[in-house]
C-alpha cells in the first residue's frame, strides 16, 4: 500500500508539473481610457507588455479626456474603465468616489524613489498612494514666432502687444474663454483661490481676486484684451492664421513647430507693469496620473497593477515624450538629453516659480472666472474694473446659498442663447455660447426634461450638468445632434442617458 501510494503521488506530482508548464498565462479583457492623441501609441505599448510573457490582456483602449474621465469614472465607477488618466485636480474626488485602488507599499516605495516629488504628491493620501505618475507638465507658457517677435521683447507684455500691433499679427491667450489661463494676471499679483471641502462638497473657499491686488490685475489685463490683435485662443494653429504670439502648453508644441519651423521661440510668460511695478504672470501648473479601478478579482486587480506600472515606466513615458512631447514625471526619463534639450519642457521649468499647483476647484468656478475677461474688456474706468471684480465676488459667494432645487437639479449648457431661447451651431456673430444654462424639470416620470420643444440644427453640441457645475455632466464627450428637428430633450439621471424627443 505504500509503494502504491508513492508511486501515485510521484504521478500526481509528475502531471502537474506538465501542466504547469504548458499551462498559458491568463489574459484578461479591459478597457483603457486615455487621451485622444496618445490611443494608438497606448494600444501598441499594451501589446508590447504582451509580448514580455505571463499575464496578457485582450484591451479595448478608447480615446476619453482627462477631464471627462473623471467626471465619468465618479459618476458610474462600475461602468467606468479598468485603467483610466486624469488630471491631478481630480485626484480628491476619485479618491472620494471610491474610484482608485491604493497601491502596496512596496510598489508606492519604488514609485516614490523614481517619479517627480510634486507628482508623487499628487498621488498620495497621506502616506498611501492611489494612482501612478503619468507626467509632469500641465502647464503653459509662450510660443512666439521670431520673425515678427524680438528676443529682447519677450519679457514685457506691453512689448509685445506694441510688437503685435505693429505687425498686425495677434497675441493669442485665453482671456475670455477659459479661467484657467486667465488666472495667470491674478496669480502675478499674489491673489489666491483655495477652496476648502468635506468630502465631496463644498464648504468654503478663500479667494482675493477682488482686492486691492486683484484690481492691478485687471489694469494689467485690460492692456490685453483692448488690444485690436488680441484673439481668445490656445490654438497652436493660430500661427498658420495670422499669430505672432500663442500662450499654450507642451501639447501644442510639435503643431507650432510644424508651422514655424525654426522661427519657433519657446519661453516663460512674460511680466506687465502698473503704477511703475513688474508683475510676473502667473500660471496653473500639474500632472497627469494614471488610476486603476477597484476590482473583485484578486488575480485581476494585480494584474492591471503591473500594467498600470508598465505604462508609467521610464520606457513608456519616453514614448510619449517623442511621439507627442509629453513631459515625463520619470526622473530618469526627465534627465535625458532629449527632454533637456525640449524647449516646450525648458520653458514649462522657467515658468514653474511663477505658477501654482491646481488643487481642488470648485466646477462653477470656471464658469464664472472666465467672464471676468469679457467684464474688463466692456470697463471704461478703473470703477468698471472694480465692478467685474465685485460681480465675479457675488457670484462665488453665491455658490453657498445656492437652493437645493439648483444644486441637486439640471441644466443644459452649449450652443444656447438663453436671452433669444434658441439652439445654434454658428456663434461666429457674437452670440455667447457654453455660458447659459437651460433649466430642465423633473417629470412624472422621474425623468428630467425641457418645459418646451425646440428647434435644435443638426451640428448642435451640448452637456446636461447638476448644480451649474461640471463636476457631474453628461455624455463624456459632448452630445452632437444629428438631423435638424423640432425637439424635447430629456435626460435620466440613473444612467446619463440624453434623449431628443422629435415633436
Amino acid at each position: 500500500m505504500k509503494k502504491f501510494l508513492a508511486v501515485l503521488l510521484s504521478a500526481i506530482m509528475a502531471l502537474s508539473l506538465c501542466l504547469s508548464a504548458t499551462a498559458e498565462a491568463p489574459t484578461y479583457k479591459i478597457t483603457v481610457w486615455v487621451a485622444e492623441e496618445i490611443k494608438d501609441l497606448t494600444i501598441s505599448q499594451i501589446e508590447a507588455f504582451n509580448a514580455l510573457g505571463g499575464v496578457k490582456f485582450d484591451a479595448t483602449v478608447e480615446a476619453v479626456s482627462e477631464a471627462d474621465a473623471a467626471t465619468s469614472m465618479i459618476n458610474d465607477v462600475e461602468a467606468g474603465g479598468d485603467i483610466f488618466c486624469f488630471a491631478q485636480d481630480q485626484f480628491a474626488r476619485l479618491l472620494q468616489a471610491g474610484a482608485l485602488t491604493q497601491l502596496p507599499a512596496d510598489l508606492a516605495a519604488e514609485i516614490k524613489e523614481t517619479n517627480d516629488v510634486s507628482a508623487v504628491a499628487a498621488a498620495s493620501s497621506g502616506d498611501a498612494m492611489y494612482a501612478y505618475p503619468l507626467t509632469a507638465d500641465n502647464g503653459y507658457f509662450m510660443y512666439y514666432d521670431k520673425s515678427v517677435i524680438p528676443e529682447e521683447d519677450v519679457d514685457s507684455l506691453e512689448k509685445l502687444i506694441a510688437d503685435c500691433e505693429a505687425a498686425q499679427k495677434f497675441f493669442c491667450f485665453e482671456m475670455q474663454t477659459s479661467a484657467w489661463y486667465l488666472a495667470s494676471f491674478f496669480f502675478a499679483t499674489g491673489c489666491v483661490s483655495e477652496w476648502e471641502t468635506d468630502g465631496p462638497e463644498f464648504i468654503s473657499v478663500h479667494d482675493t481676486f477682488n482686492s486691492p491686488e486683484g484690481l492691478i490685475a485687471v489694469k494689467g489685463m485690460k492692456k490685453l484684451v483692448d488690444s485690436p490683435y488680441h484673439n481668445s485662443t490656445s490654438a497652436g494653429t493660430s500661427f498658420a492664421s495670422g499669430a505672432a504670439i500663442v500662450v499654450s502648453g507642451t501639447w501644442d508644441y510639435e503643431t507650432v513647430k510644424g508651422i514655424l519651423g525654426d522661427n519657433m521661440g519657446v519661453t516663460d510668460l512674460p511680466s506687465f507693469e502698473v503704477d511703475g511695478q513688474s508683475y510676473h504672470l502667473g500660471s496653473f501648473s500639474g500632472c497627469k496620473l494614471m488610476g486603476v479601478k477597484p476590482q473583485v478579482d484578486k488575480e485581476r486587480a494585480d494584474a492591471l497593477r503591473q500594467l498600470a506600472q508598465y505604462l508609467t515606466s521610464e520606457e513608456c513615458q519616453m514614448q510619449r515624450f517623442e511621439a507627442r512631447s509629453w513631459g515625463p514625471s520619470n526622473l530618469a526619463a526627465q534627465a535625458s538629453d532629449a527632454v533637456k534639450a525640449n524647449p516646450g519642457l525648458v520653458a514649462l521649468a522657467a515658468q514653474a516659480p511663477y505658477a501654482k499647483v491646481q488643487g481642488q476647484i470648485h466646477g462653477s468656478w470656471w464658469d464664472i472666472a472666465k467672464v471676468i475677461g469679457d467684464d474688463v474688456k466692456a470697463a471704461n474706468d478703473d470703477a468698471g474694473l472694480q465692478l467685474a471684480l465685485d460681480n465675479y465676488y457675488d457670484k462665488i459667494s453665491s455658490l453657498f446659498t445656492l437652493s437645493d432645487d439648483v444644486k441637486y437639479g439640471w441644466t443644459i449648457i452649449g450652443m444656447y442663447n438663453a436671452a433669444d431661447g434658441f439652439f445654434f451651431t454658428d456663434y461666429s456673430d457674437g452670440k455667447s455660447t457654453w455660458t447659459d444654462d437651460l433649466p430642465l424639470v423633473k417629470n412624472a416620470d422621474g425623468l428630467w426634461v425641457t418645459e418646451q420643444a425646440f428647434e435644435i440644427p443638426a451640428g448642435t453640441e451640448f452637456k446636461v450638468r447638476q448644480g451649474l457645475s461640471w463636476d457631474n455632466a453628461f455624455p463624456a464627450d459632448n452630445y452632437k445632434v444629428e438631423a435638424d428637428g423640432t425637439y424635447t430633450v430629456q435626460f435620466d439621471e440613473a444612467t446619463g442617458e440624453i434623449t431628443l424627443i422629435a415633436e
